[in-house]
């Protein structure tokens, strides 16, 4: 079975200091990054996803009701969009980037790209690569990606547990992959809104592990 590794949206803004900050992101950022250290060879694949918000119409609002809108965040091409700092991205095999156009909340929705490139200078002309561009025409899915590597079971951790996390693990089930949740190394924004995810994930009959049991 070929497992990857599959660590959503641990970005700046979504750590102390962001736009829309989650207690106890940077922590887990350091976390994942202790955990890839002596684990990382246990994976086939070990990928990111990134919201990159372009303009994703109604997900954004001034008078936003945490629910269904929100704080402008992580904003395509700006540091708080980028993966934060304390994330060791050293075996890290593919980017996937969600949200342009719309809310964003599973990794399924991200297509492959190179957020570095934004800013860099291409072609004859030197022009220079917008925020858009570091997905390219033909970008893999996630779904895609997956299959094409022979991927069957992931991993998933990162940020926030009640939201993009969930929504990536339910999606995975969806898509028929073998699913495992660690529960140390994802964060939520409420204790009850994380106590529901957890629900949905034992009534979707994913593994919820501890650290203590791999």
């Amino acid at each position: 079975m070929a497992q990857a590794l599959i660590i959503v949206d641990v970005q700046q803004d979504f750590c102390e200091g962001g736009a829309l900050a989650v207690a106890g992101g940077a922590q887990v950022a350091s976390e994942i990054s202790e955990f890839l250290e002596d684990s990382y060879a246990e994976f086939d694949a070990i990928l990111t996803t990134q919201d990159w918000h372009i303009d994703p119409g109604p997900h954004f609002s001034a008078t936003p009701d945490f629910k269904v809108s929100w704080p402008e965040h992580c904003v395509a091409g700006t540091p708080g969009a980028e993966l934060h700092p304390n994330l060791d991205t050293e075996h890290v095999d593919a980017r996937f980037l969600k949200g342009l156009y719309s809310d964003g909340y599973s990794g399924f929705e991200g297509l492959e790209g190179d957020p570095e490139k934004v800013g860099s200078l291409e072609g004859e002309n030197g022009t220079k690569v917008g925020p858009a561009a570091a997905i390219t025409e033909g970008s893999a899915d996630l779904h895609t990606w997956l299959r094409a590597q022979d991927i069957d079971a992931v991993t998933i951790v990162g940020i926030a547990t009640d939201h993009c996390v969930r929504a990536t693990v339910l999606d995975a089930v969806e898509n028929d992959f073998r699913v495992r949740v660690i529960r140390e190394l994802t964060v939520g924004v409420s204790e009850d809104s994380v106590a529901e995810a957890y629900e949905e994930f034992d009534a979707a009959e994913v593994e919820v592990l501890s650290l203590e049991d791999l």
